[in-house]
Formats: structure tokens, sequence, C-alpha cells
């Protein structure tokens, strides 16, 4: 195995440089989302900041710095998003046939549209300017998959392990991606909120037909 590249973006600790620093970020965020990354040079990003090509590169020296970063933003933002869902939600009973299959599966997908939906313009720029799976994006399975298991669990109930990890890898995997391209794509809120639907309909009958062959 190749050894794990070193990360050389700097993370300052003075406030006054991590200002600067998110103000670099947003600044790209807000441009890569109208102009597309291709088309953003840090020339472009620099001067829309207000700041030298040299400050910028002093936090950034590549614009790939950059990309990288704000997929791990994205990623925190999901992360949080589903942190905050985990810990409001109440005790469920647990489903019991296919509807409330498509119950969990649609709780699941709605939280990650949330979080992906806000940036749908910059979603639309990374997920564009990288291929899926070499992107940082395959990173928020494993990082995300406890959370998702820990909502199977508020609505199915104690159980099978085994069960409960299958559910979960199905639920990040199939419903992240689905709900991550209805988001990239130039798509009007109903076609995108159908296109869910749908999605977690498949998802929670798969699923309930699963759960009852293992029963």
């Amino acid at each position: 195995m190749p050894p794990k590249p070193v990360d050389r973006r700097i993370r300052p600790k003075q406030e006054r440089a991590k200002a600067t620093r998110e103000h670099i970020l947003d600044t790209a965020a807000k441009l890569f989302g109208e102009r597309g990354i291709d088309n953003t040079s840090t020339n472009v990003i620099a001067a829309q900041a207000n700041i030298s090509i040299g400050t910028l590169y002093r936090y950034f020296p590549e614009r790939s710095y950059l990309v990288d970063e704000l997929l791990d933003r994205l990623i925190a933002d999901v992360e949080q998003e589903f942190t905050q869902h985990v810990f409001s939600m109440p005790a469920a009973t647990p489903p019991k046939n296919s509807d409330d299959y498509v119950t969990v599966a649609t709780e699941i997908l709605d939280v990650f549209a949330e979080a992906l939906i806000a940036e749908a313009d910059l979603v639309r720029a990374l997920v564009g300017n990288v291929r899926f799976y070499s992107s940082g994006l395959p990173e928020l399975e494993p990082r995300l998959r406890m959370l998702v298991k820990l909502i199977v669990i508020q609505f199915v109930g104690p159980g099978s392990d085994r069960d409960h990890e299958m559910m979960s890898w199905v639920l990040v995997n199939t419903g992240f991606a689905a709900v991550l391209r209805a988001s990239a794509e130039d798509v009007s809120d109903a076609e995108r909120a159908t296109a869910i639907a749908m999605t977690a309909r498949m998802i929670g009958t798969w699923l309930y037909d699963e759960m009852q062959r293992h029963e």
C-alpha cells in the first residue's frame, strides 16, 4: 500500500489568520459554485477575496488544496447534521411493514439532502470536477456509517447487529449517492423531492424484504 500523502494545508492558530483562511474558502466556494472549478483560477479567487496571490498561496499552495478543504467542510456539515439529528430523535416504535421501512429510509435521506442542497452550487462544482470514486467523498462512508446505524437502531430497535450494519451500509452508499447526484444536477425542487422519495421507497421496500428473510 502506498504511503498516505502528507497534508500540507496550513491551519493557523491565530484568530486573524483563521479568519483570513475561512474568507478564502468562502470566496472559493462561491466562485466555484458560480463559475465551475476549471474556470476559477487562484488569481481570480485572490482578487475576489481582496487579498494578494501570495497571501492565498500561504494557506493554499495549489487550487487542489482548496478543493480538498471544501470537500472536507462538506463532509463535516453532513456529519454535523446527522449528529444533531441522532441526538434529537425520540424513541420510535420498531417498523412492522414495508411502509415503516420506507419512513426510515426517507428520514435518513432527508438529512443527506438538507446538508447537500444547502450548498447545491458548490456540490455541483465539486462533483463535476472530480470522479466520484476518486474524490474525497467516499471518505464519508466509514465516517457516517456509525451515525446512520444509530438512527437505524432508533427506528428498528434491538436486533441483529449484522442486519443493522447491512442497513447502514446500504443507506449510506446507495442513499447518499442518489441524493448527491440529485443535488448536483440542475433539477427543480419537485423533481429532486420525487427522486429522493423514489430512492427511499426502493431502499425501504428492499430492506423490509431482507429483514423478513432473516426472521
